[in-house]
């Protein structure tokens, strides 16, 4: 079986934010040829389906600032540094929603944008919920609600519901109802 992987002859940090990372990299091809390839550094992030006693998801409206759009999404977050996946979706759910969970179940993991970053996602899903105040970061303004999974689905097929961690996030969930 032929290789397809790549050798990194270089690398160069051109960008180093509060959390995000862009690399140069030189890199050569499995038949010699160079090219240059720059991508993002992420340190990971955390979603989380949350089901509440009802058998109703809880979504979040926000608005994003990057595709200027109020976007419906699942409560998500980056993993902070020397923090467990785990615990980045317990500060997340609790950070967001207010809510807290007994039972966490990992669904699977997600590489959302693999052209240009390597973000992973790593999905959980919440039971038994417990209300709480949301604790939301400086300059995050969050509006919550539920929905059954049937009208998450419809919005997703209408094109209503478009972030791409969130509909992967319902196939996970999707498939964990199916096999048990």
């Amino acid at each position: 079986m032929t290789t397809l992987k790549q050798k990194i002859i270089e690398s160069s940090l051109v960008f180093s934010g509060k959390f995000l990372k862009v690399i140069r990299d030189k890199i050569q091809y499995p038949d010699n040829s160079t090219f240059v390839y720059e991508y993002i550094k992420h340190p990971g992030a955390t979603a989380i389906i949350a089901i509440t006693e009802n058998n109703e998801i809880i979504l979040e409206r926000q608005f994003r600032h990057s595709v200027q759009m109020e976007i419906i999404e699942i409560p998500a977050g980056k993993i902070d540094d020397n923090e467990t996946e785990l615990d980045a979706a317990i500060r997340e759910l609790r950070e967001e929603t207010g809510c807290s969970a007994k039972n966490w179940t990992k669904l699977g993991e997600c590489l959302p944008c693999i052209g240009y970053s390597d973000e992973k996602i790593s999905y959980y899903l919440a039971e038994n919920l417990s209300a709480g105040e949301k604790q939301l970061d400086h300059g995050e303004f969050i509006e919550t609600f539920t929905l059954p999974i049937e009208e998450c689905f419809k919005l997703a097929y209408s094109g209503k519901l478009n972030d791409s961690k969130t509909l992967s996030g319902l196939m996970l969930y999707k498939g964990y109802l199916d096999s048990h």
